[in-house]
């Protein structure tokens, strides 16, 4: 999801942009191939080697990842072993084959991990104490990227990637799968009731493109080997996001607690400090009401 609409943000700017796909992504499908698309795994050292050859880039956006902190509890090994050594990856390859691109590395809020309420708002000082398989992996992914910055003289911006929310996503996240459940209801596809995990805990919650604006300013303003939080500064309850979209959606549904969609552990409240960010000139476009509208929208137009 980010990665396409970071395209949209360096192709406006008339930068020419070339992205990476899996063989089993679903883009192997489409009629007409997309020449700027390299089909390449980056946990294959050579064909990453290949496609930096083939490029030569002057920017490097790594978003490639295991991304969900759910999921991460069921395919522990696949999460630590793409993101840490798919990041090694990528890295080394910037290393040898482009040493003087500047590397934007997704890094994330995960990270921050075992916190109460009163550490809120989450300040990049903080030590980072991740309590998940994926924040264990973002925040060993972070360190990775500082060793290469501070060894090697990469230039690698360490964005703390919070919530991302936007159109075209997987049902992975708490908001797009309520969305999802809303508009197959809709559509008249599922019964009335929606399921639903903990609702009692908070994020702090950016959509996409105010996300990557924060990540394009970085960038131009040479923000590197310094942690930065891409958050709005503001935290929403999952109730209240339940809230918004059932009022959205304007449908009457039942509101049924899964124990499928409990994990064993999670943050009562993640909420960033957003000074870094805002001190770089970013301001925030899009409000929650809006965002939520879109990605359900999104959701009618999919199913």
């Amino acid at each position: 999801m980010i990665g396409s609409h970071f395209a949209r943000a360096t192709r406006t700017r008339g930068w020419p942009t070339f992205g990476l796909a899996r063989n089993s992504a679903a883009m192997r499908l489409a009629a007409l191939p997309d020449p700027n698309l390299f089909f390449c795994d980056i946990l294959d050292r050579d064909a990453l080697a290949d496609v930096f050859n083939r490029v030569n880039p002057e920017l490097v956006i790594h978003l490639a990842a295991q991304a969900f902190n759910g999921i991460s509890w069921q395919m522990e090994e696949t999460t630590h072993h793409t993101n840490y050594l798919g990041t090694y990856h990528v890295l080394r390859a910037c290393r040898l084959l482009a040493p003087q691109a500047k590397v934007l590395l997704a890094c994330s809020s995960a990270g921050y991990g075992d916190v109460t309420p009163a550490d809120n708002p989450l300040h990049e000082a903080r030590p980072l104490k991740p309590i998940t398989p994926y924040g264990v992996s973002k925040a060993a992914t972070e360190a990775l990227g500082y060793q290469y910055f501070a060894n090697y003289h990469l230039a690698v911006a360490l964005p703390r990637l919070f919530i991302h929310v936007g159109t075209g996503h997987p049902p992975a996240t708490a908001i797009q799968n309520f969305a999802r459940q809303l508009a197959l209801i809709r559509k008249g596809k599922l019964e009335p009731m929606i399921k639903v995990g903990r609702l009692d805990t908070a994020r702090d919650f950016i959509d996409v493109r105010d996300g990557v604006a924060a990540m394009m300013l970085m960038i131009e303003k040479g923000c590197f080997g310094q942690p930065t939080n891409v958050c709005t500064g503001q935290a929403h309850k999952i109730s209240d996001i339940l809230e918004l979209l059932l009022d959205i959606s304007k449908l009457d549904v039942k509101v049924v607690a899964d124990p499928a969609l409990m994990r064993p552990s999670d943050e009562p409240l993640l909420l960033g400090d957003n000074s870094r960010i805002r001190a770089l000139g970013w301001q925030q476009q899009y409000s929650m009401r809006t965002t939520l509208e879109a990605v359900y929208e999104d959701w009618l137009q999919r199913i």
